[in-house]
């Protein structure tokens, strides 16, 4: 039963991740380079803040519990206002990047657009983030022992998994429209992304009270899935042309006769 739950887990938090890796990303060098990349910015804001965690915590009461949550509200939401930093400084270095690969150009013309890079480096963060929320508790699913036998949630692991899926996907539409509104220098934007990211990480520290967290943040991914759509370029014309066209080569898509 212990595998069952880790397979399934890990399926469920990783799944999508994986495959948009796959069928979008790996069989591009340059992309998978800037995933790379973007994975370790967001590991070097991680550090940051677990240092400034680390002091923080040395520095007060240890047995103070009031305190020590406080200190861990502060850190989250610290955590959170680091990683958006290193989103905008990594905008910053692509954006140099870019222009680099556009100058040596025979056409000057860049291999990945903008949009392009935001989305894989969206990802790259998300798949980073998503890997240290949830390797420790793959670890664990594998037992010994059962969840909830001293009165915890039984859907601890299931949950754990599903919030994982959410911000792993948070992180890519949270790339493309950072990026999108770091283009056309609208700050609002930059700065709405940076107050979602903060809400969903103050949604956390509901848990284990799941039935609060668990469905505003799966809200909040849609709305910016939405978001991000439209910002990388999507319309509803081309929705339109996509299942028109996909209905139309179904219809003269030839039917291959039955032989008995």
């Amino acid at each position: 039963m212990t595998v069952a739950v880790f397979f399934g887990c890990a399926f469920i938090a990783f799944g999508p991740a994986f495959a948009l890796f796959v069928f979008t990303i790996a069989k591009d060098p340059l992309r998978v380079l800037i995933l790379i990349t973007g994975a370790f910015f967001w590991l070097l804001s991680l550090l940051l803040s677990s240092l400034v965690w680390f002091i923080a915590v040395k520095a007060s009461n240890a047995d103070d519990a009031t305190l020590r949550r406080s200190l861990l509200i502060f850190g989250v939401f610290f955590s959170v206002l680091l990683q958006e930093l290193f989103r905008f400084g990594y905008y910053r270095l692509l954006r140099k990047a870019n222009e680099g690969l556009a100058a040596i150009s025979e056409d000057e013309s860049s291999a990945i657009s903008v949009r392009q890079m935001a989305y894989v480096a969206g990802l790259g963060f998300g798949i980073m983030s998503g890997a240290f929320s949830m390797i420790n508790i793959l670890s664990d699913s594998l037992g010994p022992g059962t969840v909830g036998i001293f009165g915890d949630s039984q859907y601890y692991f299931i949950t754990s998994a599903l919030m994982t899926l959410a911000l792993t996907l948070l992180h890519t539409f949270w790339g493309v429209v950072f990026f999108d509104g770091c283009e056309k220098s609208r700050w609002w934007v930059i700065s709405l992304v940076v107050c979602l990211h903060l809400l969903v990480a103050g949604l956390s520290l509901l848990n284990p009270f799941y039935e609060g967290s668990l469905p505003p943040v799966y809200i909040i991914t849609l709305m910016m899935g939405i978001w991000a759509f439209f910002s990388s370029g999507g319309s509803l014309h081309n929705l339109t042309a996509l299942c028109t066209r996909r209905n139309a080569e179904i219809e003269t898509s030839p039917v291959q006769p039955r032989s008995d």
